[in-house]
């Protein structure tokens, strides 16, 4: 999720646990602590392109870490703060650490909750920036933060955003469920021979669900808003693997095969490859678009060697997706 959301609810898990020993620096310890698992994300600057998308949401995302390294907060807090319950500390770190990837398991990259086992949790139920769960949930927080330490108001407020935020969340599942089975059954209704389904939630909503649709050549995108009233439309992305050659053996390209979970895309532009990661769609709601959200240029050097760049994308492209998404979330 993006740093607000992770900012808000680690301050309301530090809220939960000391807000009443130590009132508002509960809720800013627990703030920082919320996006210290973000950090990774620092070693794209270091590492190139595919290590750098192998640590995103790894080992500072996982239970390991949030055992690991809570108790080593806790210790350094309590050498210069005058609340010196050394238990009570961990365990803010702790909730405010676990609850991060927690968070990162409802979107569509998902995160390696019990790494280093190779296994990421995506329900891919929520977008990364989702007004409808920040909102309220900020809002909340801020009416705890205006009541004093020992107010009930302020437990009240506090316990109410989480409840609310954690009740969107389940909402979000059923939801996914039900467009699960509207896209299953306009497949069925359009004789479409499918290998695989995986449903998602458009940006900034969970109104409008987009599917990523496995046939045997090719991939299927479509989309789908509670208020249609016309039958769901496919794009088809032809898989184009064989483009790739003997670069399908290289162990640099099968790691972004695994990144990708297999839904990817190859395609050929004046003589350059390009990488299409398809679990993110494209950045347009118009039948076959070609502007994917990640595009990885494929440069080879003279030993054989590729490297993946991600292309730039371009800001008029993400202000015309949410006008057309306004738009498709009305219904077709």
């Amino acid at each position: 999720m993006d740093s607000l959301t992770q900012i808000v609810l680690g301050a309301a898990v530090g809220e939960a646990v000391l807000g009443r020993k130590i009132g508002n620096k509960a809720m800013i310890y627990g703030a920082i602590a919320g996006t210290i698992p973000d950090f990774d994300i620092f070693s794209s600057y270091f590492t190139d392109t595919v290590s750098a998308l192998e640590i995103h949401r790894g080992f500072t995302h996982s239970v390991l870490f949030s055992v690991l390294f809570a108790p080593l907060f806790a210790f350094i807090v309590c050498k210069y703060e005058r609340y010196k319950n050394f238990k009570n500390w961990t365990l803010l770190f702790f909730l405010a650490f676990v609850t991060h990837p927690i968070l990162d398991a409802q979107t569509t990259w998902g995160t390696q909750l019990f790494w280093p086992l190779d296994i990421r949790l995506a329900f891919k139920n929520v977008f990364v920036i989702d007004p409808l769960y920040t909102v309220p949930f900020l809002v909340f927080l801020l009416l705890a933060m205006r009541q004093k330490k020992e107010a009930k108001k302020r437990r009240f407020y506090n316990n109410l955003g989480l409840i609310v935020s954690s009740s969107y969340l389940v909402l979000t599942l059923i939801l996914k469920m039900i467009s699960y089975q509207t896209f299953k059954k306009e497949l069925a209704n359009q004789q479409i021979t499918y290998k695989s389904l995986k449903t998602k939630p458009t940006p900034l909503n969970t109104i409008l669900w987009s599917a990523n649709v496995e046939t045997e050549n090719a991939y299927l995108i479509g989309h789908s808003s509670f208020f249609d009233s016309k039958p769901i439309q496919f794009s088809e992305y032809t898989k184009n693997h064989h483009l790739l050659g003997e670069l399908a053996k290289h162990p640099k390209t099968k790691r972004m095969m695994a990144i990708s979970k297999g839904w990817f895309t190859i395609n050929k532009e004046n003589n350059n490859l390009y990488f299409n990661d398809l679990r993110f769609g494209t950045l347009s709601m118009q039948p076959n678009a070609q502007n994917f959200v990640f595009k990885y240029k494929i440069d080879v050097d003279t030993n054989g060697n590729p490297t993946f760049t991600e292309e730039p994308k371009q800001k008029r492209d993400g202000k015309k997706l949410l006008s057309e998404l306004w738009q498709r979330i009305k219904g077709n």
